[in-house]
């Protein structure tokens, strides 16, 4: 989310001052079998509240309202019991899904701040402006709700990774304040804010007395009365002038002040605890307690080394002690599986990846031009030979690329067919973007914070269905096939382009962008009078003369009969 929140108003200031030949060796992760998730992760990105309104009864909870106006910040309703309809009717089945990252569930901020040059209410739908880590938003669902949803992905082979953030929690807004008796608020019709007047309810000069109620200088930088100053560096500043963690720091330190008084927080003091510690305790009860199989860490460069190594090794005896207590719920026994939002990251082993980080997004793929075969081929050839040298020098190291983000933008919604089969065959992890694969428009955006238009609800009443088709074909191949994620990549063919991926025992063929009657070389993939199946038309062939022909579709991937 670092770019998205860099677009807030500036009033918030004032809130807290080609190679085409084989390569030589396939990508093996140490310790990671053929058949794994973490060799081939297909993981499906759901900003939860523009997904599916499961639970409509939820959807104004905390007083939070719509705004009458283009809806650009508020919650649009989307929970974790739509994403439980929809693995129950197998929508991510069918697009050959094996993760869903759902954006923070635990409670936000309860009220608005103001969005981009005070345009638009800034609700906290996304999950970013956290308040507290134990409980969940009564927007997102109940404990009961978060449970099926876990139970119901893992009965299908998903797992279920949450966005979490460790670098920030969110702004004091007006309503929280309120709501929680933070004593910073003017007297008098507080109610009457808007956005033009917003700041003026709130007393920034108030002592630190008052301001310690909130989660105090011990807790975060904030430039307030009682807190440290923000610094200048990665790890110090304030990111979009959010408070900073001090997760860094060896002190012990007590529950937040107003923890203490929240009705409803599970919250509980532990004994000579530093803020990682509690950080890290919270974030992992809710492996411990549901069996969430990993985190996606929002902001990974803006918190020290440490604290991610800490985050994986309590993730990991949380997931095993949970399979150990529900050994009829787990998919296996796998352990913990940690990405990390590292901008602008691209395919390279970074101190990232002996730090906690199983993989990182891959910020490189969105901007490479992939309609053009021999520009696509060297990307492929590309990522796979820098895959393969990390595995083969004992170093291993994944990536996860996607086209569209909730914090750059959407790919253009005309090329999704030929985008998403580039994406789709990609060495490596891949992510798919809620609605990249229904063809979802952009939606309502600001001036002052474009990225929110990529944020649009879910385009159920409209899919594009034949892009649709197209991406569930795609994914489908890939999740039966470890070796496009990671076999040695070879280049067959130019007319049309054509390319085979080799992991152990696992053989495919894919030309991308065939169509027509073609003739495939596979004579290094195949044997003459082996039938092989084309798993985008449906049709099968058999190998002659090292050559597949056949009747192509729009693209052929080549699967053994």
């Amino acid at each position: 989310m670092t770019r998205t929140l860099l677009a807030t108003s500036l009033s918030l200031i004032c809130l807290f001052s080609q190679a085409t030949e084989s390569v030589a060796t396939p990508i093996a992760a140490a310790g990671v079998s053929k058949s794994s998730f973490a060799t081939n992760p297909i993981v499906y990105f759901a900003i939860t509240d523009r997904f599916y309104n499961g639970n409509p009864a939820n959807d104004q909870s905390y007083g939070r309202k719509p705004d009458g106006a283009k809806e650009i910040g508020t919650f649009h309703g989307g929970d974790l019991a739509g994403l439980t309809v929809k693995l129950k009717e197998g929508y991510f089945r069918n697009l050959g899904v094996n993760a869903i990252w759902i954006t923070a569930p635990y409670e936000q901020i309860r009220g608005w701040v103001q969005g981009g040059k005070e345009e638009f209410k800034h609700y906290a739908y996304h999950g970013y402006f956290a308040l507290d880590y134990t409980v969940l938003d009564k927007n997102m669902g109940t404990p009961d709700e978060l449970r099926e949803f876990v139970d119901t992905a893992h009965a299908q082979g998903v797992r279920v990774l949450f966005d979490i953030v460790m670098n920030h929690p969110g702004y004091l807004d007006i309503e929280t304040a309120h709501q929680l008796n933070i004593p910073v608020l003017w007297k008098g019709a507080y109610e009457q804010y808007t956005l033009k007047d917003y700041h003026g309810w709130i007393d920034y000069n108030a002592d630190r007395k008052q301001w310690a109620e909130w989660w105090g200088g011990d807790w975060v930088r904030a430039g307030l009365n009682g807190y440290t100053a923000a610094g200048s560096s990665d790890l110090t500043m304030q990111l979009a002038y959010l408070p900073d963690f001090k997760t860094e720091q060896a002190k012990a330190v007590g529950l937040p002040a107003f923890l203490k008084k929240k009705a409803d927080t599970r919250a509980v003091a532990l004994p000579n605890a530093t803020v990682r510690d509690y950080l890290v305790t919270w974030l992992t009860n809710w492996v411990r307690d549901y069996g969430v199989d990993g985190f996606r860490v929002d902001t990974a460069k803006h918190v020290e080394m440490a604290s991610w190594q800490a985050l994986k090794q309590a993730g990991n005896a949380a997931l095993t002690e949970w399979k150990a207590k529900n050994p009829q719920k787990k998919i296996d026994d796998a352990p913990f599986w940690m990405v990390g939002e590292v901008f602008p990251h691209a395919v390279e082993r970074t101190a990232y990846f002996d730090n906690g980080f199983d993989s990182l997004i891959n910020f490189d793929l969105q901007d490479r031009k992939l309609d053009d075969p021999l520009e696509l081929d060297r990307l492929y050839g590309d990522y796979a030979r820098k895959l393969a040298a990390g595995s083969s020098e004992g170093k291993a190291f994944d990536v996860l690329s996607y086209l569209s983000s909730h914090d750059t933008r959407l790919y253009k919604r005309d090329q999704l067919i030929t985008a998403g089969t580039a994406l789709l065959l990609a060495p490596g992890g891949v992510q798919i973007f809620y609605g990249d694969e229904t063809a979802r428009p952009d939606g309502p955006a600001s001036s002052g914070d474009p990225q929110q238009s990529t944020r649009s609800s879910m385009n159920w009443a409209s899919p594009n269905t034949t892009v649709l088709a197209h991406w569930q074909k795609l994914g489908q191949f890939r999740a039966r096939h470890p070796a496009l994620a990671r076999g040695v990549h070879r280049k067959l063919g130019d007319e049309p382009y054509a390319f085979s991926r080799i992991y152990g025992d696992d053989r495919v063929v894919a030309a991308p962008f065939a169509k027509g009657e073609v003739s495939i070389p596979v004579a290094h993939v195949y044997k003459d009078g082996q039938m092989v199946r084309d798993a985008y038309s449906g049709t099968t062939a058999k190998v002659e003369g090292g050559m597949v022909k056949l009747l192509a579709q729009g693209s052929v991937l080549l699967e053994a009969q």
